[in-house]
C-alpha cells in the first residue's frame, strides 16, 4: 500500500516538473535565449568548461547569464563573477538537484527586472552529482553531462539514466587517462550503448585538448 502511494507521488512530481519546464522553455524562447543544463559530478570540470564558454561568447559580443545551482551556491558563483556575465546563485539547500520550479522563480525575477531581453545564452550549472539531476528537465535547449576519467571508466554504466536523457556528453581530463588506468574509448562506447544519439566530446581543459569543439557547440 505504501509502495503504491510513493510511486504515485513520484510520478506526480516528475509530471509537474515537466509542465513547469515547458513553461520555462516558452519564456526562454520568447527572448531568443539559448539555454543549457550542465550536469556532472563534483570535480568533473563542468565549472571550468562553462567559464571557457562564457569568455568565448563574450568575445563574440554575446550576453551570458549563469544560474549557479548548488547546496551552497556561492563557491562556483564567485568563480563566475570573475567573468563578464550575469550570475544568479541558486541555493538548493537539502535538494541534490535543480528543478524546473526553482529555475522558474529565477527566470520570473529576471523578467521582472528586465534583464532577460539582454541575454543571449543561459547556462544552468546543476548540483554536482550524476543521480538526482537526471529526472528533472529545466526547460533547457540541451542537456550536457560532464564526466571525468578520474571517476573511473565504469562511471557511465553505473549512472545510466543521466546519459540516456542527455544530448551531449563531455568526457574530460583525458590527459590523465593512462595515469588513472581509465579508457575514454570505453566510456564513449558505454555512452553510445545507452544512447546512440548522444554527441560525445573527449576533452582536457588543462591541456586545451578539443576545447575548440566544446566552443563550437555554442556557435
Amino acid at each position: 500500500m505504501h509502495k503504491t502511494s510513493d510511486i504515485s507521488i513520484e510520478k506526480d512530481i516528475i509530471r509537474e516538473n515537466i509542465n513547469v519546464a515547458e513553461e520555462n522553455k516558452v519564456l526562454l524562447k520568447k527572448y531568443n535565449i539559448r539555454s543549457y543544463n550542465i550536469m556532472g559530478a563534483i570535480g568533473s570540470g563542468k565549472t571550468s568548461l562553462i567559464e571557457i564558454a562564457i569568455d568565448h561568447l563574450v568575445k563574440k559580443g554575446k550576453k551570458v547569464a549563469v544560474i549557479a545551482g548548488d547546496v551552497v551556491a556561492e563557491y562556483d558563483s564567485n568563480r563566475f563573477r570573475k567573468h563578464d556575465c550575469l550570475v544568479i546563485p541558486l541555493n538548493t539547500g537539502k535538494e541534490c538537484h535543480l528543478d524546473a520550479h526553482l529555475v522558474s522563480h529565477e527566470l520570473e525575477d529576471m523578467e521582472e527586472m528586465g534583464v532577460l531581453k539582454d541575454i543571449d545564452y543561459l547556462f544552468m550549472e546543476n548540483v554536482g552529482n550524476l543521480i538526482c539531476p537526471s529526472d528533472f528537465t529545466l526547460g533547457e535547449d540541451k542537456r550536457i553531462v560532464v564526466v571525468s576519467v578520474s571517476e573511473g571508466d565504469d562511471i557511465v554504466l553505473k549512472h545510466p539514466t543521466i546519459f540516456r536523457f542527455s544530448d551531449i556528453c563531455i568526457i574530460n581530463k583525458i590527459d590523465i587517462a593512462e595515469a588513472v588506468d581509465a579508457s575514454p574509448e570505453k566510456m564513449e562506447r558505454d555512452c553510445h550503448s545507452l544512447n546512440p544519439r548522444i554527441k560525445i566530446l573527449k576533452t582536457s581543459v588543462k591541456k586545451n585538448i578539443r576545447i575548440n569543439e566544446w566552443l563550437e557547440l555554442f556557435d
